[in-house]
């Protein structure tokens, strides 16, 4: 078999391992980076690559996002993760398809090439059709199916089956770029017994566990009533935590949990702009890290962030613990900079495949094109100019697993414009289900006896006549919906009084 070659030539080489700066070269070989020098033979190369003025980095590594979630992006914003959650985003989660999640991962997968990220972790639903379009764009991917069952055994036994379904299927898929964990969504959402039968099955399968934990206040009160612990508490009480869990966003951790988390060598997923845009706390993560603890860095989904720049999540982290501590030395560029690449692949137990530029090691690497008013000039150390200077829109090219899936900007897997007709064809379909869902739960309540006092009760619940603080109406066309309950109350008044 005939090797597929690419030479980077004349880059400036930044390894996040050590920090250190090399100008120089690297070699790929098939899927694995085969050599790196100043004096690289590209007598018999396939394919050079002039990086001049450009640094070569490992490419990012997302530790928590919900990719299908790109189609939500803006849909509910300013509100908290409680109203946000249960009055938006559940009840719009409830029109999705299989054909849906795939678009909108498709969305994700482009919006994540274009800005350097490599790999993702990823907990959502129809994720063997996420699979599909991790497969077609060419990133790598950790996958889990978010599991939920409040409480209920017939639900517990479904979500189960659903993600062993998904590891049997998709684990290992696309050449190995797929792994697959299980994903209980929180421990707010899913049973004890759902937990232990995660932690069972964790074992059985050695996979990992993808997990949100202690994301708000509200999360910690509720634990500290229903169990009379804390989130981390429980979790080890019943023997949940281990080296394999992931645990995304951590945000309200007392001295105790973070030495559980210690203990149990629990990996963090940090998310600062989702966390503040839903004013869900800052994460303590200098004290983390401080503590030996593996931290990489997750956008969460687009619809809590809005978007899945990991440069700018990466800043944001940075900046924040800096301000929060009031240490400008807190989070440096270099412990920034290593969330995003070496210890967001730890993060997700691939640090001995990517995460860093070493021989050997899988060829998922980009490149940052300084040329741009925002990198000049590069006086600075190199992790700074790319941590505080840089965005997204400065990686030039994108490579994953050998294989060059964006070059001078042009992505070469996926068809751009026809994705963006799709997703905005999509949302639009999404928003009609749900002004239909609404009208239908309307009619209903028209038909009853009692339809007045239902139609109150439904329209306060549901805050259906305050516009301008409405929550589950806020993405339907609310005058339309109003509409329609006066045209009812005027057809059925003669009717029902």
């Amino acid at each position: 078999m005939t090797d597929n070659t690419i030479l980077i030539k004349d880059a400036l080489i930044l390894n996040p391992l050590d920090f250190k700066e090399i100008k120089g070269s690297l070699l790929i070989k098939n899927d694995k980076i085969a050599e790196i020098g100043t004096d690289i033979d590209e007598s018999n190369v396939d394919k050079v690559i002039d990086a001049k003025g450009k640094i070569l980095l490992p490419g990012f590594v997302n530790t928590h996002t919900h990719l299908s979630m790109t189609l939500f992006r803006g849909l509910a914003d300013d509100l908290s993760l409680d109203s946000w959650l249960n009055d938006n985003i559940w009840p719009m989660e409830a029109n999705l398809t299989s054909e849906y999640c795939y678009i909108g991962a498709l969305l994700g997968a482009i919006e994540l090439i274009k800005s350097g990220t490599t790999t993702f972790s990823d907990m959502y639903f129809y994720m063997e059709d996420v699979a599909k379009a991790v497969e077609e764009s060419g990133i790598r991917a950790v996958l889990s199916y978010g599991m939920i069952d409040f409480g209920d055994d017939e639900k517990r036994e479904h979500e189960i089956k659903e993600n062993i379904a998904l590891f049997e299927k998709c684990n290992g898929m696309a050449d190995g770029r797929i792994k697959v964990f299980f994903g209980p969504h929180s421990p707010y959402t899913a049973s004890k017994d759902l937990l232990e039968d995660v932690r069972w099955l964790a074992n059985e399968y050695n996979t990992g566990i993808h997990i949100h934990v202690s994301e708000t206040q509200k999360e910690i009160n509720d634990s500290l009533e229903a169990h009379d612990l804390r989130p981390f508490e429980y979790l080890d009480s019943i023997g949940f935590l281990g080296p394999d869990v992931v645990a995304a966003h951590s945000v309200w951790l007392s001295h105790n949990e973070i030495e559980i988390i210690k203990r149990n060598n629990v990996k963090i997923s940090h998310n600062p702009c989702s966390n503040m845009k839903l004013a869900s706390g800052i994460a303590p993560i200098q004290d983390l890290i401080t503590n030996d603890i593996c931290v990489g860095i997750g956008t969460d989904g687009a619809s809590s962030n809005n978007n899945l720049d990991l440069i700018e999540e990466l800043r944001t982290a940075s900046l924040l613990q800096k301000v929060n501590l009031l240490n400008p030395k807190a989070l440096t560029s270099n412990e920034a900079l290593a969330m995003g690449t070496i210890k967001g692949a730890e993060v997700l137990g691939l640090e001995q495949e990517i995460g860093s530029i070493e021989v050997g090691k899988k060829a998922d690497l980009i490149l940052i094109d300084t040329n741009n008013a925002n990198m000049v000039p590069d006086s600075s150390a190199t992790s700074s100019n790319i941590i505080y200077s840089a965005n997204g829109y400065n990686v030039d090219t994108t490579i994953c697993d050998g294989k060059i899936l964006m070059e001078n900007r042009k992505l070469t897997t996926l068809d751009e414009e026809e994705i963006y007709k799709k997703a905005r064809k999509a949302i639009e379909e999404l928003k009609e289900a749900s002004k239909e869902k609404v009208i239908n739960e309307l009619n209903e309540i028209l038909s009853k006896k009692e339809w007045g006092y239902l139609l109150k009760d439904y329209c306060y619940k549901n805050e259906l006549f305050f516009e301008n603080e409405c929550s589950f109406f806020k993405y339907i066309d609310t005058k339309t919906v109003i509409n329609n309950i006066i045209s009812c109350f005027v057809n059925n008044y003669t009717k029902y009084k």
